[in-house]
């Protein structure tokens, strides 16, 4: 078959199709109806890149996939941005497909407009809530009967409407139900002539009747039962009206307001702002939506409890709208989060309203006789410039907001789209790294630790290390923090654990043993099970313990310091090593170098590196080193560059140092390369 006669028969389709040149990963033909579907000519969309017009992550991510030769295929629900900019939703297929008469290979892309299935689906979810909603708010009573008039079944709502007498609950009988029924309303003999009148014609589809028992009114309607054309019995309804204008409003404050707070829910707040936003795209103007957080909320809850942290949010959320006007709104959208929509504000308007909430907030809580502080983080989006949509507006000014909490919290911060840049490139990142774990792409470098006394080797620390067949080598100051926020750090921090452990073995059955350094992140030590991991990998690789050297954060010894101090003993039972890294960048503390059985001090690198000229530098590492002897500690100084460096800290008695100055981290082979060129230099000393 031709290519012109193959573009002829894919132009007869129903569904869009798209060819896409599998190299450059651009647009090379598309049919009528992908024309159709986006609104654009084909000449707009013939060589433009396949990836603008489904920028969904799953889209990118498998494109890149393509173009590294690594994915063929893909079928699943994705996003299709058109010529107006709109996103519509649409089932997407990509295979790789080979011509007829082609050089190369293509890729076939494929979408059906998934829009007419959407709005059908949402229809019937509609239909499905307000059927729900109708059945868990009425208070109706049923009764069902079977062809003959006999009771089949009713539930205990009618018991109590009718005053059904225990004897007939018992023993159903329906003669005497039904006379029951008759005699307890007012114009009885009209109601059992209407009752007389359906036996008489168990197909007859009852008119709704209004009647009247004990001062309450009661609506009865009442249907046949229909199967294969013939009546199978009579459902009766009956539903106290007294009562439904009470049903009616709780429906309506449970759909539209917040149980808690009482303030508008999301819905309601989408309604009124699409209102506003109706009559702005005729008439021009601006507004703006701020997402406000409450800062440390969840320590609240977990420690008081749900009941004083609802109060909390009721205080909350009457401080906030002292500081917005009568014509602004303000919703609760989530447990701790709140919206409010600024009407008529520009910039300057939102950052008065903002720092007025902040300050609102910031003011000392009291409830229940317990005095606290609070805050708050705010991001703020404005209309038109960040969105034109009420959604669009809310999730932008959440990006914001959650750009503050990373920044610190306890103020606010218009939206810029370069936070949803960041945020992309962070997801990209934290999906790689996860796929960089599984597919062994960490590597462990070794950076000797020299004595300053006699220049043998002391030890080296294992540092991780990623080189990413896409995104290049990644240093570990741009994973490791992303790594800690996601606690993927855990697999991280354990994968480290066993490949040094591993390594350490390597060199001690080669008469050549090396004390390893292994770092430990906070939400490592913090596991139930880290001590028995750490003696785990010492019992099955038979390393000797003390050739293992753990090295923890101060922030690691103050959080929660009676579990840590038992944590370090049983470490310590086990022989390995313990050391503090980055000494004096945390909460310094001379009570848990007294109190904890540490072993080393590691004296940051942001110390060392203005030595010997900065004064400051100076008097903080000597106190450090004279501190550390008077403890019987070892110092190690990290990041020594330099022969000053290095020579002024021999002067302090520093026992060791790790640095470029000597090596930076090395592969393992390198790192035995050094040692032996060091042993040669006469710079080492016996074996550890």
């Amino acid at each position: 078959m031709t290519a012109q006669r193959h573009a002829s028969v894919l132009d007869g389709v129903l569904e869009a199709v798209w060819l896409v040149q599998p190299v450059s990963l651009r647009i090379r033909w598309v049919n009528k109806a992908a024309v159709e579907l986006m609104g654009s000519a084909a000449s707009q969309l013939v060589g433009t890149p396949a990836v603008d017009h489904m920028p969904t992550p799953e889209d990118m991510y498998f494109w890149e996939d393509v173009a590294a030769g690594l994915a063929f295929s893909i079928h699943s629900d994705s996003l299709l941005r058109c010529a107006d900019g709109q996103l519509i939703p649409v089932e997407r297929k990509i295979s790789r497909v080979v011509p007829e008469g082609a050089d190369s290979p293509l890729f076939m892309v494929s979408l059906r407009d998934l829009r007419p299935q959407r709005l059908v689906e949402g229809e019937l979810e509609s239909r499905v809530a307000e059927l729900r909603a109708t059945l868990e708010s009425t208070g109706d009573g049923i009764l069902v009967t079977d062809p003959a008039g006999g009771i089949r079944n009713y539930n205990r709502r009618f018991v109590e409407l009718w005053d059904v007498p225990a004897d007939l609950i018992d023993h159903p009988d329906a003669a005497l139900l039904f006379r029951h029924m008759a005699q307890s309303v007012e114009d009885s003999d009209v109601y059992q002539a209407q009752l007389d009148a359906i036996a008489a014609e168990p197909g007859l589809d009852a008119n709704d009747i209004i009647l009247t028992r004990s001062g309450r009114i009661l609506e009865r309607v009442s249907h046949p039962q229909i199967s294969r054309s013939r009546p199978a019995g009579r459902v009766y309804s009956f539903r106290d009206l007294t009562e439904r204008q009470e049903a009616q409003k709780r429906i309506e404050t449970l759909a539209y307001t917040d149980a808690l707070t009482g303030l508008p829910n999301r819905l309601m707040l989408s309604q009124r702002v699409n209102t506003v936003l109706k009559t702005l795209r005729r008439t021009g103007g601006s507004f703006s939506v701020l997402f406000i957080d409450l800062d440390r909320f969840k320590n609240i809850n977990d420690s008081m409890g749900q009941t004083f942290g609802n109060r909390v949010l009721i205080e909350a959320a009457l401080r906030i709208s002292q500081g917005l006007r009568e014509v602004d709104i303000l919703s609760r959208v989530g447990g701790d989060e709140f919206v409010a929509f600024l009407q008529e504000s520009d910039a300057l308007g939102a950052e008065i309203v903002a720092r007025r909430i902040l300050s609102q907030l910031s003011q000392p809580f009291m409830v229940e006789e317990v005095n606290f502080s609070l805050g708050c983080s705010i991001g703020v989006a404005m209309y038109p410039a960040d969105g034109r949509t009420i959604d669009g507006l809310i999730q932008c000014a959440d990006t914001a907001m959650a750009n503050v909490k990373e920044r610190g919290r306890g103020n606010f911060r218009f939206y810029q789209p370069q936070m949803n840049v960041d945020l992309l490139s962070r997801m990209k990142m934290d999906h790689a790294m996860r796929q960089a774990l599984e597919l062994g792409l960490f590597r462990l470098h070794y950076q000797p630790q020299i004595s300053l006394s006699d220049g043998c080797l002391l030890g080296a620390e294992a540092l991780v290390r990623w080189n990413d067949p896409e995104l290049g080598n990644v240093p570990p100051s741009s994973f490791i923090p992303l790594a800690e926020e996601s606690g993927f750090i855990i697999g991280i921090g354990n994968w480290v654990m066993t490949e040094a452990v591993r390594q350490a073995v390597i060199w001690e059955l080669a008469g050549a043993p090396v004390v390893v350094s292994v770092n430990v992140s906070a939400l490592q030590f913090q596991q139930t099970d880290f001590v028995e991991r750490v003696a785990s990998a010492l019992q099955s690789s038979g390393l000797t313990p003390q050739l293992l050297e753990l090295e923890l954060t101060e922030s690691i010894l103050v959080r929660d310091a009676d579990e840590a101090l038992a944590r370090l003993h049983a470490l310590k039972a086990l022989g390995v090593v313990l050391a503090i890294d980055d000494f004096g960048t945390g909460y310094s503390s001379l009570a848990y170098l007294k109190k904890f059985p540490i072993s080393k001090l590691k004296i940051d690198r942001t110390f060392v590196m203005g030595l010997p000229a900065d004064e400051s530098d100076r008097a903080i590492v000597g106190a450090t080193i004279a501190m550390a002897r008077a403890l019987k500690l070892t110092v190690v100084a990290e990041g020594v560059e330099t022969p000053e460096q290095r020579d002024f800290l021999k002067g302090l008695q520093c026992e060791s140092f790790q640095g470029w100055l000597c090596s930076p981290a090395l592969p393992a082979p390198e790192f035995e390369a050094l040692v032996t060129k060091l042993a040669v230099s006469e710079l080492s000393c016996s074996s550890p």
